[in-house]
């Protein structure tokens, strides 16, 4: 007898997501298979194949959900490249899943064009913090350069800090620890100096 609970499941690509998202926390993305997912979200070992054509189609559209997320939280941030910076962080902590196959190329469609698209928006998303850096930090020669030097301390940063690979010392909390770390490097504008008090006034000649 056929199985049918695959088309009887509320939203069938959302559920098999959910269900990679789990399984990379668990194992990795390269332990990932469309067989365990679909025992996973509960339906038929065929249905990842019918959604998503293969692992790399699914790992592809898990990466594009992950750039839009990304996106999301480097634009609540606002445009202060510390506060965009430890947003970066937080969601490489909170979406670790996302986080370990978006930058993975090699393990789905990165040249597909909603991959492309969604990487565009969060990369957009970065450079609002690094073009309202004050004229005396900025990159004279444009900010390229600062870009890419933001998203590596970043990047760098969480990518360390997934992994384990921090000195035991460091600050429990990775926001807390990251916006020490991108402080020394990328600080906030300061606020402009309060201007200085009034000259008492010169006392009245006499005689």
């Amino acid at each position: 007898m056929t199985d049918t609970r695959a088309y009887h499941h509320g939203d069938l690509p959302r559920a098999l997501l959910a269900a990679a998202v789990a399984a990379i926390e668990e194992s990795g993305p390269a332990a990932l298979s469309l067989r365990d997912l679909a025992r996973r979200a509960g339906v038929s070992h065929a249905a990842p194949t019918h959604h998503f054509g293969d692992k790399a189609g699914l790992l592809t559209a898990l990466a594009v959900e992950g750039f839009d997320l990304l996106a999301a939280a480097l634009s609540a941030a606002g445009d202060d490249l510390l506060d965009v910076g430890v947003a970066y962080v937080d969601f490489a902590v909170r979406h670790r899943a996302h986080f370990e196959v978006m930058f993975r190329p090699d393990l789905y469609r990165a040249d597909a064009p909603e991959v492309r698209a969604a990487r565009e928006r969060a990369g957009a998303s970065l450079h609002v913090g690094v073009a309202a850096l004050p004229p005396d930090r900025a990159d004279p020669d444009g900010s390229r350069t600062d870009s890419l030097a933001a998203w590596s301390i970043v990047h760098g940063f969480a990518t360390l800090w997934l992994s384990g690979a921090l000195p035991p010392d460091v600050e429990a909390d990775p926001r807390i620890a990251a916006r020490t770390v991108i402080r020394r490097l990328f600080p906030s504008p300061s606020p402009l100096p309060p201007p200085p008090p009034p000259s008492p006034p010169h006392p009245a000649r006499t005689g």
